[in-house]
């Protein structure tokens, strides 16, 4: 019976340990599950929930290396000054929520969409080139939807999309990409249709992000 007892309290006691060692394991774990979601809070924009400029470079910078048939888009809204305006500060965040939740729902979940700031977009997506054209029409539809507010008040809003494929420009470099599809943006601004980006627009000058001249593009995407 002896035995038995010291056989049990030996047991006891290792229980004991085991249970205060996994205290500040568990707590450990609590603390960096708190530490991944305000990490990850950092990375995406509190307003859209897309992805800051940072993050969402790393990760366009890794699809670029891993995928093939990729394009990168700039979304730049049209008049927006004019919604905060005509419908306050409240409306104009809710079109760009309303804008970025498009472009996520429209570049699925393997792209890396970010804000970039202000009222500017981008998007990298893996599209095969046949289907190009019309994936650029469709964002095109969708972004010309107009927004319900909560109060019922309904405002009509635009964006210019301009996009820049891998295998048209012959580079994977981000930088290269996004300059090209910017410049093709606004090349066809406020035009209402989507303008993919030639070689000669990765040649466009820009100034702060922004191209200097103009190129003919081709356009696809006639918002309806």
């Amino acid at each position: 019976m002896d035995s038995v007892l010291r056989t049990q309290a030996r047991i006891g006691q290792r229980a004991l340990l085991l249970t205060t060692a996994a205290l500040p394991l568990t707590g450990w774990a609590v603390h960096a599950v708190a530490l991944h979601k305000r990490l990850a809070a950092t990375q995406k924009d509190p307003l859209t929930g897309l992805l800051r400029r940072d993050s969402y470079t790393a990760r366009a910078r890794r699809l670029l290396t891993r995928r093939d048939d990729l394009a990168v888009v700039m979304v730049d809204q049209d008049h927006f000054k004019a919604v905060n305006d005509d419908f306050g500060h409240p409306a104009g965040d809710a079109v760009l929520a309303a804008t970025a939740a498009r472009l996520t729902a429209w570049a699925g979940p393997r792209a890396s969409v970010g804000r970039l700031g202000g009222d500017e977009f981008a998007a990298v997506v893996q599209v095969p080139a046949a289907l190009l054209e019309q994936r650029l029409a469709q964002l095109v539809r969708m972004l010309h939807t107009p927004v319900v507010l909560d109060d019922g008040r309904t405002v009509d809003v635009a964006a210019s999309v301009g996009a820049a494929a891998t295998g048209v420009l012959g580079t994977r470099d981000l930088t290269a990409l996004q300059r090209a599809a910017d410049a093709a943006l606004y090349d066809g601004k406020h035009s209402g249709r989507a303008h993919l980006a030639t070689a000669a627009h990765a040649t466009i000058p820009s100034v702060n992000g922004r191209r200097a001249g103009r190129l003919g593009t081709a356009v696809w995407g006639r918002a309806a």
